[in-house]
């Protein structure tokens, strides 16, 4: 029997909806199919949204077992959320492994892939779905080929978007070479090649080198954002571990030849997390934490660059300390406040001295925070979203004893757990300089069985390029921006309702079934921040706002709860902002 959300979260939101003019819908509970393991949000446009159904299908059958590949059904949504059509294409992708999704402009294509033992290549393919029908449109074309030049090498590859995501790209590295290597080919929204496939080659040993981000410029420049590592000694003799020491940031020309290299070691500092981006038909803008020493436990600076895209060079660098004694601290009052209200409650006066001691000692900020989203505001300035984080992957063993004679044996258990932090807001205005910085408390964590493609136990802090993953699936947080405001979405305990700013202590959150999903306001221009409830997580399938898709006012997101006896239960909501 079908559930109907509709009407709980509309009630739940009603309060929400006129303040902020925000509001959820909920579809009716979505049915898996039998096989099914996941469900997720690929993309949307004025019609709906498009989910990928993660399955298992039939791959080849033997006398004795069968094999079985990965594959995903096409499943759209209308904007009312109901069920349009539901494709599975394990007729079509027979003989090959499907790879993924992918939508660009106004097109949708789904790839797949076929490796050839004999030749040891990989091709990849893609055919165009009609996006009415779920139909694929023709026949598979051959987008790319990767050559192994041993059998034990590894071919990465990720299919990505230009920086103003009208045309795709294919980025791919054979694992195993001693040298780094990379291809990159342009795809128009045809799926016709644009330009000569680009072979970078930046001389890093392999091991010592870890690419982090890929940025295609509007006109063909490319910008490699890698991970630098050096061999340290280890606590015991002859024990070795590589070290990160530096960022490594290098532009190359539409002919693959290295233009300019980005200096990271701005005035001895050392950068802990970057974040490159384009803006539109401009400039290159880097944004850059740094500590004052190599292994410093906390950031001590905001650095923001503005690079001539066409010659590499810096046309201006901002390089601020940034610490507590920056924060703002003027959540919820006006012009014509007293700061000594008699009205103030003990738990507000008591918060406002924790926040002046904080602002007083000037301590610094965590250098776990990872950049998260960058938004340009009308006034030519930035609003930078950063995320403490952290991941960190464990291995647990548990022994059986024999019974009835059968031997025993020993089980190893792998589990990923996510730290999803404290929220720094910030903005630039267009001289570089920091108009305001404002910390949301935030405590989330997140523990899912099974190891991400990492095989070492320890912390990680950034994602590998071909490696992003969906995971974590409840912590982290949303995000959209409208007129004025940028609008957060992110699920917590219901004891942190009123925690909006630094000082405050948040509780700590796991079970996310239970919580809250929480609407949070930012003014771009003046920081202030502003913090509602926006539905509970109690009685619908826990909502994955880091996850969803958004499309003009309107974000799509997966809501699931899986149960260890009983049905999963899984719905599609649309977020819309008016």
């Amino acid at each position: 029997m079908k559930r109907v959300y509709l009407f709980l979260c509309l009630a739940i939101s009603g309060t929400v909806a006129h303040a902020q003019k925000t509001s959820i819908q909920w579809g009716e509970e979505f049915k898996l199919r039998k096989g099914s393991t996941d469900l997720q949000v690929i993309a949307a446009d004025n019609d709906g949204a498009y989910l990928e159904e993660s399955h298992m299908a039939l791959k080849a059958y033997f006398l004795v077992g069968a094999t079985f590949r990965e594959s995903a059904s096409l499943v759209k949504v209308d904007k009312n959320l109901n069920e349009v059509y539901r494709n599975d294409f394990n007729k079509e992708l027979r003989g090959k492994e499907f790879v993924q999704f992918f939508a660009i402009q106004d097109k949708l294509f789904l790839f797949s892939s076929d490796y050839s033992k004999r030749d040891r290549t990989l091709s990849l393919y893609a055919s165009g779905v009609n996006k009415k029908t779920g139909e694929l449109t023709g026949e598979w074309r051959e987008v790319a080929i990767f050559q192994q030049k041993e059998k034990k090498d590894d071919i990465d590859f990720k299919i990505d978007y230009n920086a103003d995501s009208t045309r795709m790209l294919i980025v791919s590295s054979i694992e195993g070479a001693e040298k780094n290597e990379y291809k990159i080919q342009e795809l128009d929204k045809n799926l016709k090649t644009t330009t000569k496939p680009l072979i970078i080659r930046n001389g890093f040993e392999r091991k010592k080198y870890q690419l982090e981000d890929v940025l295609y410029t509007t006109d063909r420049k490319v910008v490699l954002v890698g991970r630098m590592f050096e061999y340290e000694e280890g606590k015991k003799k002859k024990e070795k571990f590589l070290d990160f020491t530096n960022y490594n940031i290098r532009i190359y020309d539409e002919k693959g030849k290295q233009q300019a290299e980005i200096n990271t070691g701005i005035n001895g500092k050392w950068l802990s997390s970057t974040k490159l981006v384009q803006e539109k038909n401009k400039d290159l803008v880097l944004a850059a934490f740094y500590s004052n020493e190599k292994k410093g436990r906390t950031i001590d600076g905001l650095l923001v660059q503005r690079i001539n895209v066409n010659d590499g060079k810096v046309i201006s660098t901002s390089d601020k300390p940034i610490n507590n004694s920056l924060l703002s601290d003027d959540q919820g009052k006006t012009d014509n406040d007293d700061t000594n209200d008699k009205d103030e409650s003990k738990e507000e006066r008591k918060m406002r001295a924790e926040l002046e001691k904080m602002k007083d000692e000037g301590e610094g900020f965590s250098r776990y925070m990872q950049f998260r989203k960058i938004f340009y505001t009308p006034d030519n300035g930035l609003v930078i979203l950063a995320e403490q984080y952290r991941q960190y992957v464990t291995t647990t063993q548990s022994y059986s004893p024999g019974v009835n004679g059968s031997p025993a044996k020993w089980q190893s258990t792998t589990y990923s757990t996510y730290l999803s932090g404290d929220l720094m807001m910030c903005k630039i205005d267009a001289s570089g300089n920091i108009g305001w910085l404002q910390i949301l408390p935030k405590n989330q964590r997140e523990i899912l069985q099974g190891g991400t493609h990492s095989s070492s136990t320890g912390f990680s802090y950034t994602t590998d390029y071909f490696f992003a993953g969906n995971r974590p699936f409840y912590s982290g947080f949303g995000a959209i921006q409208t007129d004025g405001s940028i609008q957060l979405m992110f699920n917590d305990h219901s004891k942190n309702a009123t925690v909006t700013q630094a000082g405050q202590k948040a509780k700590g959150i796991s079970r996310y079934g239970k919580s809250d999903c929480y609407l949070v306001d930012i003014d771009a221009a003046s920081g202030k921040v502003t913090r509602k409830v926006f539905f509970s997580n109690t009685d619908i399938p826990t909502a994955m706002p880091r996850l969803g898709a958004i499309v003009g006012n309107d974000m799509y997101m997966v809501g699931r709860t899986d149960r260890v006896f009983g049905k999963t239960k899984i719905a599609v909501a649309r977020v819309t902002v008016k």
